[in-house]
This record gives structure tokens, C-alpha cells and sequence, in this order.
């Protein structure tokens, strides 16, 4: 049995067929997210303490912390992460594939 094996484009959401806005949009959101996981759980918060800090209620710390993705925009998540102490930077540099103007 040979298996086919095909490059990542790095991006496992344009990967899995998101359109590249929508993958790239995905890939950040996603970024943010486990970054606010990982603060959670590296401060050793409950779910109950998280919610308190983060001035959300304790069923919507446990989306984040299952990764429910699709409810958190961008804007959201940069906002819990500055509510715990935490700056979020922006890089912005041309992909390598550059948009043809028409």
C-alpha cells in the first residue's frame, strides 16, 4: 500500500480547503486562543476564577478552553488576553504568494 503524501502549504487551514482569507483569519483566531488556553492553565485557574478575571461567565471559559473557535472573533480573544496582563503584536508581511491585481 503506498501512501500519498502532500506538502503543507503552512497553513492546516487551507489545508483542510478554507479559501486563503478565511484560512489565514482562522490561523490567527487559533493563535490567539491557545495562547489564552495555555495562560489559563498555566496560572492554575478554574474554570469558575478564569470566568471572574476575565469578566465572562464560566460556560463561556469553557468554550474557549474546548477550543470552540467558531464563537470567538479576533477582537474578542485580544481583549481576554489583555484582561489578563497579556500584549498581543501584529506582524504583517507579504505572502508568498502575491495577489494579482485584474
Amino acid at each position: 500500500m503506498k501512501l500519498k503524501v502532500t506538502r503543507s502549504t503552512g497553513n492546516v487551514f487551507r489545508d483542510l480547503g478554507f479559501s486563503p482569507e478565511e484560512a489565514e483569519h482562522l490561523k490567527v483566531r487559533s493563535n490567539l486562543m491557545i495562547h489564552l488556553q495555555q495562560a489559563i492553565s498555566t496560572r492554575g485557574l478554574k474554570q469558575a476564577e478564569a470566568a471572574k478575571l476575565l469578566g465572562v461567565t464560566q460556560p463561556r471559559v469553557s468554550e474557549l478552553m474546548r477550543g470552540r473557535i467558531d464563537l470567538f472573533s479576533i477582537d474578542t480573544l485580544i481583549n481576554l488576553l489583555a484582561r489578563l496582563g497579556i500584549r498581543v503584536g501584529l506582524v504583517v508581511r507579504p505572502s508568498k504568494r502575491r495577489a494579482r491585481v485584474a
